[in-house]
Parts: C-alpha cells; structure tokens; sequence
C-alpha cells in the first residue's frame, strides 16, 4: 500500500527550516558585527571629534574642525590651503587687490572657478603659492579639483 499525503508534513517541516534559515542569514547581514543585542550603539561623532577622524581614502589625512564663525568673510588677501580646506573660507577684498593662496598640506590643490574661468591655478604642491588679482566686484566661489569637497569664496567689493 502507497501513501501519495505521508510526503507532505516532511516538505512542509524542510520549507520552515528553509524559511528560519533564509532569515537568520538576512538578519545577521543587515547587523553589524560589533554589536550585539541590549547595547546602545556609540553617540555621534562632535564637530571636536571629527578633528581627530580619519579621513575615507585619504591615508593618515584628518578632517578639519570647523570652528564657529569660520565662514564670516575675513578681509585679507591671503588664503592659506592647510589641513584640506581654504582658510579663511570666505575673503572680502576691494577690486584691484591680488589674493594669494599658498599650500600647506603635503598633498597638491588647485584653485579653480565653480563657473566660469576667472580662478585657474595649476596643482599647486607643498608651498607653492598662486596669486589672481580680482578687477571686477563680485562673489567667486572656487574649490580644489583634486579634492572638490574643499570650497571657499572670494568677495570682491568696489
């Protein structure tokens, strides 16, 4: 005598056991490895903490602090490339005056235009300096095309 319904509760038991393992696995994926239930993950990092972060990618390299009122213009005509940032991050100079940034870092940077051509400087390595006089009034936001997350701004007042 042959039971066609006896294979039936053993496909179903092996469709569970599938199931519980599928999820098992997923759940352990989507976990990270360094935690472990009943624990409060770490408190985001602080503006202070981040001074001492590692930058991604950029070996034995640090993320600059940004310190309270860093973006109000200062009126100089140097710039200091330092740290991977343009410092001051906003210049204020009267048309006519020539601004010169000068890198610090190790690594080599560019001052170049958002838009337009008015800032172009070639890769500046360690010291090297670049200097643009600025004839005409307005805003000119520029950045490092080696390192675009590095901006800043001249403003230029008759």
């Amino acid at each position: 005598m042959h039971r066609s319904w006896g294979w039936l509760p053993i496909t179903q038991l092996a469709a569970a056991a599938l199931a519980v393992a599928a999820a098992t696995v997923l759940a352990a994926c989507a976990m990270p490895s360094d935690t472990s239930y009943g624990q409060q993950a770490p408190a985001p990092a602080t503006t202070a903490d981040q001074a001492t972060q590692p930058m991604p990618g950029m070996t034995g390299m640090v993320m600059p602090a940004s310190a309270p009122g860093a973006d109000a213009p200062v009126a100089t005509n140097t710039v200091a490339i330092q740290n991977f940032a343009f410092a001051p991050g906003t210049v204020t100079v009267k048309a006519g005056t020539t601004v010169t940034w000068t890198n610090q870092d190790q690594e080599p940077h560019t001052v170049t235009s958002v838009s337009g051509d008015e800032l172009k400087s070639p890769a500046l390595n360690a010291g090297e300096t670049f200097k643009h006089t600025f004839a005409t009034p307005g805003h000119f936001d520029y950045l490092c095309t080696i390192h675009p997350f590095m901006t800043a701004t001249v403003v230029v007042t008759p």
